[in-house]
């Protein structure tokens, strides 16, 4: 067997010479509330204190304009848009906003962060990439001054700086903690053998920790067609000889996951006897629900009501769709506001203080060692369409069952 590739268009195979190696895509869904949820306790921590000052919090937004790449002048504008759609929903009076370009570089994103520092921010929202994150973070960490970043890379996470991305470990934790409650409690691991693919195992492999999930094993593939096809009857034994019930499929619908869930389910492996459970989005494109091997499947998801509510808004006031994760921007922005509405610094105590914020996909709260807790959903392929079995917990204290 040569063509391995599922032609979303025509749902059919069509021949491919290579995987096209595509980032798990940050996408939360859309809340537009900017009220206080009870959640327990998050931990301590240091840095990004916060500034104390008279009048509206002082926003320095970062953004990767200037940016040699074509694509970020689009993204930063849909970014600016939800920031600004958000702080219209405030009123007047609770957050100004100063925009920064950073040139999509950690030295362009060090300098702004610097500058907006001198020019008396508060708080700084953005930037886009976890380095540009990491480099911001470094020109604000005697400041005071917190970075809530775009990224949704935990390495860069801690100190004065927030990922405000869906991370895997968030994503990976929703959906064991609800595999397992199906029973299905022993998974084994698939992913490529490139840096990705590295990390998302082991965000899997960490998030398993305090849930009833057992991790069987972790079986890496080459990040190619020979490659996955030569991992598979691998996978499949392995799958057999530790009793796994569960197979987690790290990979995304634009690179490898329509491969390795075909190729898997065609090995035996899959469906009832060996639930597939997913890191990505399996619904973008929405093509990808057509694909055989994912039938059964659980991925997780944000709450997808707000977010319909959030795209509507975005669309009546800017005549055009938010790039998919411009509701980041909403929901730094709607947390600063919560914050700045109560009179209150923003900083690391009322940033990861026992009130978590109703945002873009849902509540989420903000930890001390720097990263996010979503309230996701999971749901199941059943029949080609997505069928909600949890729906989205409203406060943490059912998250992740």
């Amino acid at each position: 067997m040569t063509d391995l590739f599922v032609s979303f268009a025509r749902g059919a195979r069509k021949a491919a010479h290579r995987l096209r190696t595509v980032a798990v895509a940050t996408v939360a869904g859309a809340a537009l509330a900017a009220c206080n949820v009870a959640v327990p306790s998050l931990g301590g921590g240091s840095g990004g204190d916060g500034v104390s000052g008279d009048g509206p919090t002082k926003v320095a937004l970062l953004l990767p304009y200037e940016s040699s790449r074509s694509t970020d002048a689009g993204v930063a504008r849909s970014l600016e848009n939800a920031a600004r759609l958000a702080a219209s929903d405030l009123g007047e009076g609770v957050v100004s906003i100063t925009v920064y370009p950073t040139q999509g570089t950690p030295a362009g994103a060090g300098a702004a962060a610097g500058r907006a520092v001198g020019e008396g921010a508060q708080v700084i929202l953005g930037p886009l990439y976890a380095d540009n994150a990491a480099a911001a973070g470094v020109a604000a960490a005697r400041s005071g001054v917190p970075v809530l970043s775009f990224s949704n890379n935990t390495s860069i996470a801690g100190g004065n700086v927030w990922v405000i991305g869906n991370t895997f470990e968030n994503t990976a934790r929703r959906v064991l903690s609800y595999a397992a409650a199906q029973g299905r409690n022993r998974v084994l691991v698939t992913h490529a053998n490139n840096a990705n693919g590295q990390i998302a195992n082991s965000a899997v492999v960490a998030a398993a920790q305090g849930t009833r999930a057992q991790i069987t094993g972790s079986v890496p593939y080459e990040l190619s067609q020979q490659g996955i096809q030569s991992a598979v009857p691998g996978i499949a034994a392995r799958a057999r000889e530790t009793n796994s019930n569960a197979v987690f499929l790290t990979g995304n619908t634009s690179g490898d996951l329509p491969v390795i869930s075909q190729l898997l389910s065609e090995a035996g492996i899959g469906g009832e006897e060996f639930r597939f459970l997913g890191l990505s989005r399996w619904d973008i494109p929405a093509e990808a629900l057509q694909l055989p091997g994912l039938q059964g499947g659980y991925f997780a998801l944000p709450d997808p009501a707000p977010l319909s509510q959030f795209r509507t808004r975005y669309s009546a006031a800017y005549s055009g769709q938010p790039h998919p994760i411009a509701n980041l921007a909403y929901d730094g922005m709607a947390a600063i506001g919560a914050i700045s509405r109560r009179g209150a610094t923003v900083g690391r105590g009322s940033l990861t203080s026992n009130a978590g914020f109703a945002g873009t996909g849902g509540v989420f709260r903000l930890r001390g060692d720097g990263t996010i807790d979503r309230a996701l959903a999971v749901a199941q392929i059943v029949n080609r369409q997505i069928q909600v079995v949890s729906p989205a917990p409203k406060s943490f204290g059912g998250a992740g069952s």
